[in-house]
């Protein structure tokens, strides 16, 4: 049988690659992200209405001919959930036929180009959810399975710095507990860009309990769903101790949270009314018993249009095989 299969050509296989480059010429940017086994990976990167080209190298094997029914690039974007696996949902696509029905003797070279398209949500890899773009090529066959490649590539989106409020008063809160505690603390804003500094102070108005320590922690929220079907998972991306030790009444710490060196991502909110994601600043105190008081405060984050050309390295071309 397996004779058979050879002699009718459904064992022969094709073999595709392809390199990205940028429309205007320049040298192609690239991302440097973490797998889920915590190894670096680069993938290129584009930002909204650039031009994005591609080079599409198809090639059959040695002395064999793949016949097939057309040959076809596509740019995707799609959201996947965690209780979706495998059955992404597509809010971005578009076609360019490279080569019409026929048969692929040797290999062939196809350029491919997507003009100015808009691609308005950042790439996002979370706990329960993905939002990813790629180029995917289609060698389409009629007696066989069609060859389908897919090569990603990673969104990022830039915003203006927003205009100054003149005499914008801080972000104040107050926690407590009834004739034991009451703590004022204030940030400076509520909106940072993800290079900025968290700049505040803790006013401590009445303290008749013990505290050891505090810290405030960076936490990210991701809610896919609404309403009853709502589903929130959060994650603790940073802690940072402000105060060791008991503090006493009228006492002042202040706080300086850079935030550069931690994996952080613009704020999203309802993306394709599929998923959101949200920041935290969260003030955490511990008493000498390993009591925990907490109090959060929500924060904006964006990504700077002055980060933009700084945009993690740079090269020529990235090359993807498969």
């Amino acid at each position: 049988m397996k004779n058979i299969l050879g002699n009718l050509g459904l064992a022969t296989t094709a073999s595709v690659q392809l390199t990205f480059k940028r429309g205007d010429g320049q040298p192609l940017k690239t991302a440097t992200l973490k797998t889920k086994g915590g190894e670096p990976e680069q993938l290129p990167l584009f930002s909204s209405k650039e031009t994005i080209c591609a080079e599409v190298k198809v090639a059959n094997s040695p002395g064999k001919k793949v016949d097939h029914y057309g040959i076809k690039v596509q740019l995707l974007g799609q959201i996947e959930l965690a209780s979706e696996r495998g059955h992404p949902q597509d809010f971005l696509s578009l076609v360019r036929d490279l080569a019409p029905q026929g048969d692929l003797v040797k290999q062939e070279t196809y350029p491919a180009e997507f003009a100015n398209v808009e691609m308005q949500y950042d790439s996002h890899r979370g706990i329960q959810v993905r939002l990813r773009y790629l180029l995917r090529v289609t060698i389409s066959r009629s007696y066989a399975n069609s060859v389908v490649k897919d090569f990603p590539f990673w969104v990022r989106n830039y915003e203006a710095a927003p205009a100054p409020v003149p005499n914008a008063a801080p972000i104040k809160m107050e926690v407590g507990i009834e004739d034991c505690l009451h703590i004022e603390f204030e940030y400076d804003k509520a909106k940072y860009h993800l290079k900025d500094t968290v700049v505040g102070k803790i006013y401590f108005l009445l303290v008749r309990i013990k505290l050891k320590h505090m810290e405030v922690e960076i936490r990210r929220r991701e809610t896919t769903g609404a309403g009853t079907h709502a589903r929130n998972e959060t994650e603790t991306l940073a802690k940072y101790e402000i105060m060791d030790g008991a503090p006493v009444r009228g006492e002042s710490i202040p706080i300086r949270l850079f935030l550069s060196p931690y994996d952080l991502t613009p704020t999203f909110s309802n993306v394709h009314n599929r998923f959101s994601v949200k920041y935290y600043l969260n003030l955490v105190l511990v008493d000498e018993e390993d009591r925990r008081y907490f109090k959060q405060q929500e924060i904006q984050l964006f990504r700077l249009l002055d980060d933009k050309a700084a945009a993690n390295g740079t090269a020529e071309a990235a090359h993807i095989s498969s």
